[in-house]
């Protein structure tokens, strides 16, 4: 048997990378394995949210997936008489630097990640498979086989299930696994598309369905989606089908050529009943699946993964309590649950036989939308909620605010603006960042020092001066994934000294 693990991240897709990269980052002792023999080559998910593009900044592979993706601002709505551009994202955000969504193949941003890990000694195990698990009173003992037929125990504090919607880890830790799946069948497929105008969405709504066209560049120049409609046969998919539906969609002259793959799918709504059973946890499509409307599931699941992961190490490090694991699923779980009904009202309104709802969006919608898209206020609270933006943990146990709470500005469990340049949320440092504003001296060194000295070095300090990014906020402790975990309008050291002696009370290495 291996000597004992931290943690064994079973799944090596964008969620179980991301948790990976995390693990590294703060000196885990960790494993991450995976049944496939290979990396995904196909695109499956293909758009990256700004607060994703946020949270893999501090790895450093951020501008590596900018500079592969397609930053698209436009979509196209093709109604029965006209083409209607509508530029979504022009809305004057600064508090972020990727104001945009980014189409990017998730095959891509696999390779990206996993480069991050192999150069950082990171091996992924691929064809090795969890077949079973069992708690013990001090760890998980795990069974997993590799290729060849070889089999092997690892012993683990932690299991992470990262392996998608037929997960093994809920499947053996007895986590239900909750919803329904949709009834429509739709066609998916990466390929070339002649006679579409580059770099924007292009949108077909039709009393029968949908179509969509997204930009991606590889492996292919274009992901197309398109709902089978009722009255199509049930024939295998092909080039000639998919042409046959996009002529159907569009009416127009488009020609689809070079495959790089096809295939046909349901979809479906579910959510794992709880995130964590004991000493196991899940994270992404093993707790929740549901339509692409919107572009979220990946993004869930990376962010998922970065909110677990710095847990895990300083629980595992002895820095933090127990008790810090706990939030997980109080902060992840109701993130998840919004985007279930956010994708199901979508979904549902864009797929529905309902004559109400099909007239509404074959007709009425497409004429409504260009006018209601221009107030850059709709744009901008549609843009925070698809984007991720928006998502914080104020009702967390770990987001407390100091005596005198801050009027306006931020609130414990925000997310930290991408404001000023250079204290941007710093997912991959290992530790806290307490940032401090006001006029000097702030406080004195005396008073600080004692509270930050057996942290071990895990809380940074920045003096910020007279130059605070919020109005009104004297000490803001930012959470390593980026949320602020404690702020106070001002300078209150036992409101801080409490927090510390909570949630991170010492800091051992």
């Amino acid at each position: 048997m291996t000597a004992p693990l931290d943690v064994l991240v079973v799944g090596a897709g964008p969620t179980g990378l991301a948790l990976a990269a995390q693990l590294r980052a703060y000196g885990a002792r960790f494993r991450i394995v995976d049944r496939s023999l290979d990396r995904v080559r196909e695109s499956r998910a293909l758009a990256i949210q700004p607060r994703t593009l946020e949270a893999l900044a501090g790895f450093g592979v951020t501008d590596e997936l900018v500079a592969r993706g397609n930053p698209a601002m436009r979509l196209r709505l093709h109604l029965p008489r006209r083409v209607v551009a509508l530029r979504l994202f022009d809305i004057g955000l600064t508090d972020t630097a990727y104001p945009f969504l980014l189409f990017l193949s998730q095959a891509e941003t696999e390779h990206v990640l996993s480069e991050h890990l192999a150069v950082r000694d990171v091996t992924i195990e691929r064809g090795t498979e969890l077949v079973r698990l069992e708690a013990t009173d001090s760890c998980v003992v795990c069974r997993l086989r590799c290729d060849d037929g070889s089999q092997e125990a690892v012993e683990a504090r932690y299991v992470v299930g990262c392996d998608g919607a037929h997960s093994t880890v809920r499947n053996q830790a007895g986590i239900g696994f909750e919803g329904y799946a949709y009834p429509q069948t739709f066609l998916l497929a990466d390929l070339e598309v002649d006679g579409l105008e580059p770099d924007s969405v292009h949108s077909y709504m039709r009393g029968v369905g949908m179509m969509f066209f997204f930009p991606l560049g590889s492996p292919a120049g274009w992901r197309m989606l398109a709902m089978r409609p009722p009255d199509a046969p049930a024939a295998e998919v092909d080039l000639p089908l998919l042409q046959e539906m996009t002529d159907r969609y569009t009416g127009e002259r488009l020609t689809l050529r070079d495959p790089v793959w096809m295939t046909d799918f349901r979809l479906h709504n579910r959510s794992a009943a709880r995130y964590r059973f004991g000493p196991c946890f899940l994270a992404g499509d093993a707790a929740h699946i549901h339509s692409p409307a919107g572009g979220q599931g990946m993004n869930t699941g990376i962010q998922d993964a970065l909110n677990l992961g710095w847990k895990l190490a300083l629980v595992c490090r002895g820095a933090a309590p127990e008790e810090l694991l706990a939030t997980y699923e109080a902060e992840r779980a109701p993130v998840g649950h919004s985007v279930l009904r956010f994708t199901d009202r979508a979904f549902t309104i864009a797929t529905s036989g309902n004559p109400v709802l099909r007239v509404g969006r074959t007709h009425v919608a497409p004429r409504l939308a260009p006018l209601v898209l221009r107030a850059a206020g709709i744009r901008g609270r549609l843009f925070r909620t698809v984007s991720e933006l928006g998502i914080h943990y104020r009702r967390s146990p770990a987001s407390t605010a100091g005596s005198r709470p801050p009027r306006g500005g931020p609130r414990a469990g925000d997310r930290l603006p991408d404001l000023p340049r250079g204290l941007q949320a710093r997912t991959a440092a290992p530790g806290w960042h307490l940032l401090l504003s006001g006029p000097p001296p702030l406080w004195p060194d005396e008073r600080l020092s004692p509270v930050l000295e057996r942290r071990g070095g895990l809380v940074s300090v920045y003096r910020l001066g007279g130059r605070s990014p919020w109005p009104g906020v004297a000490q803001g402790l930012v959470r390593p994934d980026g949320y602020l975990g404690y702020v106070a309008r001002g300078t209150d050291l036992d409101g801080l000294r409490t927090y510390l002696d909570r949630w991170l009370p010492t800091g051992r290495r």
